[in-house]
């Protein structure tokens, strides 16, 4: 963004705060909500001239830009390799979703704070037509429901009775845990799982239960959402107990219906991820908080005695006072300032690598919005974490009619085998004119089995890949010192239940009598003058 003459600013009135957040991710907007709800004064910043921050929503062009400027905060996004190719026009009916492949469960609690917070009157969402599945080089649907396996033609009977067999274990289970039951056999035959079974990786239950490796496979990534292979035993970086891959599976099956809308377990927003964080901040809006874009905090104001935060001074010159401040991830605070404390996410890895694709055909018929899991060795056999896909289309209004973006991505260690993963992915989805250069290295790599070129005749049933860009962000955890809190940045999860807990639990530090966004925070958030579930 260039420099604004400090003539050019806005001067902020008042000049002292409760709470300051200088970001509007969904995490800050959130906080900034939850404040204003519990009657704080709130001054909420962002130095963009868009919401949203790292959770936003942007322009092609934008987004390009947004990744790739030098005067970015060091290390948060990197490595970054796009198509040679001119970007499609027109360029800035793109909109491409900076946290990558994310999806909402539709009985997810994300879900039900839009709700009571009163954000769902400011936004729209779009079910996701199918989940897919990478198997032996082929995509599988991913069978969720008893009607879906009996329709399910990849399945054999014998494997179709084993799923059936072992869902109707889980549900039975499911059932009884909600009812209270507290023993191993419930009422009218009803069995639940026994807890030396719910403390075992759930990769030994699933064996226990006789499944096949792509049932396994199907439930642990696909459902259960596992990110790091499974079958590693002690040297796997995040084991999946069998009681967290139960709680997961009850989510997802519990998504399915909630809305008459929506045809499966997930939901999507119109307009893509960015107007998320935007809803909170029009909730935050009505209960009291101002809002001032395009201004940078350049400095934190401490006390020349006690050295502690009193306050920050603007791009505009302008000092203004606050108790607590929220900072975004990028923000290099002083280290005397510095929070000690870092929340407790899921973050295990350093990185995520993350590719954007834009192609001209559905990957599957018919289907418009799709998520498609890439299992660990599913690539090549070094492949030790899921690849993540989604597909969305021109009717959540983020790409021309007949046109899609499909997002990918991976946590990882390593940048470059992260972006190895995503361009293998990549190779085995489109048919590309020209991918990002690495991942010509990709496709030759000698290490481990690359996934293998599609034959002509595989080749004439893909999409044509039209631009794509391939890049890594760092995963900064959300951290905390009495006054100062910072956000933490997307991380490499499906849905944003992470994110949510961290954000609780910052506001919870910042304001330990409060509840965070109390059931009937919407009874008068509702803006007539908007146009319910459209951005202004």
């Amino acid at each position: 963004m260039a420099e604004i003459p400090t003539s050019d600013y806005p001067t902020i009135d008042p000049t002292s705060f409760d709470l300051i957040v200088s970001s509007t991710g969904l995490s800050a907007s959130l906080l900034a909500a939850a404040a204003s709800v519990a009657g704080k004064s709130v001054l909420h910043l962002d130095s963009n001239p868009f919401y949203g921050s790292h959770f936003s929503s942007l322009p092609l062009p934008s987004f390009l830009s947004y990744i790739s400027s030098p005067s970015s905060p060091p290390n948060l996004y990197s490595d970054v390799e796009a198509s040679s190719q001119s970007l499609p026009e027109p360029s800035r009916s793109y909109l491409v979703d900076l946290v990558g492949p994310r999806l909402l469960y539709c009985s997810n609690e994300t879900v039900d704070l839009l709700l009571r917070s009163g954000a769902s009157h400011h936004v729209e969402f779009k079910s996701v037509d199918s989940s897919l599945v990478y198997w032996d080089g082929k995509l599988c649907s991913v069978p969720d429901s008893r009607q879906a396996i009996f329709k399910d033609k990849s399945l054999g009977l014998t494997e179709k009775s084993q799923m059936m067999k072992f869902f109707k274990l889980v549900q039975s289970h499911i059932s009884l845990t909600r009812s209270g039951t507290t023993t191993e056999s419930g009422e009218e035959g009803g069995v639940m799982i026994r807890e030396e079974d719910l403390e075992m990786p759930f990769v030994e239950f699933l064996k226990k239960q006789r499944l096949p490796p792509k049932i396994r496979a199907l439930v642990l990534y696909a459902i259960a959402m596992a990110d790091y292979e499974q079958d590693n035993g002690d040297s796997c970086k995040m084991v999946v107990s069998t009681r967290e891959g139960i709680e997961t599976i009850s989510l997802y099956t519990s998504s399915i219906g909630r809305f008459a809308n929506a045809v499966g377990a997930f939901i999507y927003p119109m307009y893509g991820h960015g107007e998320l964080p935007q809803a909170f901040c029009r909730c935050a809006a009505v209960k009291g908080a101002l809002y001032v874009l395009r201004m940078p905090v350049i400095d934190i104001l401490t006390d020349k005695e006690s050295n502690k935060y009193i306050g920050v001074r603007l791009a505009s010159g302008q000092e203004i006072f606050s108790s607590k401040l929220v900072l975004d991830p990028s923000y290099q605070i002083p280290a005397s300032l510095s929070p000690r404390e870092t929340v407790v996410s899921s973050n295990l890895s350093s990185y995520v690598a993350k590719g954007v694709c834009i192609t001209d055909r559905a990957l599957e018929p018919n289907s418009a919005n799709i998520l498609l899991v890439f299992p660990p060795k599913s690539l090549h056999q070094e492949q030790s974490t899921a690849v993540r896909a989604l597909q969305i289309s021109g009717n959540v209004a983020v790409c021309p009619s007949g046109f899609f973006i499909v997002h990918l991505s991976t946590p990882c260690e390593d940048a470059a085998l992260g972006k190895e993963y995503i361009n293998s992915a990549m190779k085995a989805l489109f048919n590309s004119r020209e991918l990002p250069a690495e991942s010509v290295q990709a496709q030759t790599k000698e290490e481990g089995e690359s996934v293998e070129a599609p034959s002509q005749e595989e080749g004439e049933t893909k999409p044509t890949l039209l631009w794509s860009c391939a890049f890594v962000q760092e995963l900064r955890e959300a951290s905390y010192d009495g006054a100062v809190s910072i956000c933490p940045m997307p991380d490499a999860n499906l849905d944003f239940r992470n994110i949510l807990s961290t954000t609780r639990k910052l506001f919870h530090n910042m304001y330990p009598g409060e509840e965070f966004i109390p059931q009937n925070s919407a009874a008068d958030n509702i803006d007539d003058d908007a146009d319910e579930g459209s951005p202004e």
